[in-house]
């Protein structure tokens, strides 16, 4: 038998950590991966609703050989564990993940963005605006544009709507997880169950629907903030990469072209995609993650 000498086609993954600190009383999860080289770009990523710090897995060992990743868990999602007493609003995630930066060191980043992670990440853009180093938008909305009709009925909703909490409540069924990953997309088999899976997992774990039931009544602060948000991109012009799955439900294309009025140099990739474009784009989208990293190192 002949045993080939060629070096094997093996495309080798991150090796990624995952650790817990505390940071005021709760005890935020985070993965991070540990890239090979010192200095590397940090890259924050900040998850989205229904998901955690898992919906990034695959990125993290795509990028994470060469980048520093970190990806924290908010209260209310995943493995990080908050006091029975927490008060669940974008105001306080931002609290914490503040602190956890703070926490970790975090002097000057990229930050990933992405549906609650965009109002977490401006918030902390406008605090700490000097530690920005680019923005990775993907499906995160900063302007009415890009709330479709469902999104602006559903963000209306107020807990002295008739009907209101049964209506949000619905949204955590395994059901609707489902749907918000394949809705949109052009070829569901591309969508692994296990995310959507997870998610329920943690939706159905104890005091988590009040959580997101009280995070689904403050949304509104993030439409009142979106005049500070596009200020704060036309002021500082941030370096900004912008992914868009197209068949988002709940942020139509216009939410990504409406970056342009305000970073008319940011770089723009639309995919015929739902919500979560990672899902089944990430071969087209690590890569212009990866370039755009060097590039704002550089």
């Amino acid at each position: 038998m002949t045993v080939s000498t060629e070096t094997p086609r093996v495309s080798v993954p991150a090796r990624t950590a995952h650790r817990y600190v505390e940071v005021d009383g709760v005890e935020v999860f985070y993965r991070e991966s540990l890239p090979e080289r010192s200095g590397a770009p940090v890259l924050l990523l900040l998850h989205g609703f229904p998901s955690a710090s898992h919906q990034f897995r695959r990125l993290i060992d795509s990028l994470g050989r060469h980048y520093r990743l970190i990806a924290p868990d908010y209260p209310g999602f995943g493995h990080t564990r908050a006091p029975e007493d927490f008060a669940y609003s974008f105001e306080r995630l931002a609290d914490v993940v503040e602190g956890f930066t703070e926490r970790l060191g975090l002097t000057r980043y990229a930050m990933y963005l992405f549906d609650f992670g965009a109002p977490v990440g401006f918030r902390l853009a406008l605090r700490r605006p000097e530690r920005v180093a680019g923005l990775v938008v993907q499906n995160g909305n900063a302007y009415a544009e890009g709330l479709s009709d469902a999104a602006r009925a559903f963000t209306a909703l107020t807990p002295d709507t008739p009907g209101a909490e049964s209506a949000i409540l619905g949204l955590f069924t395994l059901d609707a997880t489902r749907a918000q990953y394949e809705g949109g997309t052009a070829d569901p088999t591309l969508v692994a169950p296990e995310g959507w899976l997870l998610d329920q997992y943690f939706l159905d774990r104890p005091g988590r629907k009040q959580a997101q039931l009280a995070l689904a009544y403050d949304y509104r602060s993030n439409i009142t903030a979106y005049p500070a948000w596009q200020a704060w991109l036309r002021g500082h012009r941030p370096p900004t990469l912008i992914t868009w799955g197209t068949g988002d439900p709940f942020f139509p294309e216009p939410g990504a072209r409406a970056y342009l009025d305000d970073v008319p140099e940011a770089e723009l990739h639309l995919f015929p995609t739902g919500h979560f474009a990672l899902e089944d784009h990430l071969p087209e989208i690590a890569p212009l993650v990866a370039r755009f990293l060097d590039r704002v190192q550089a």
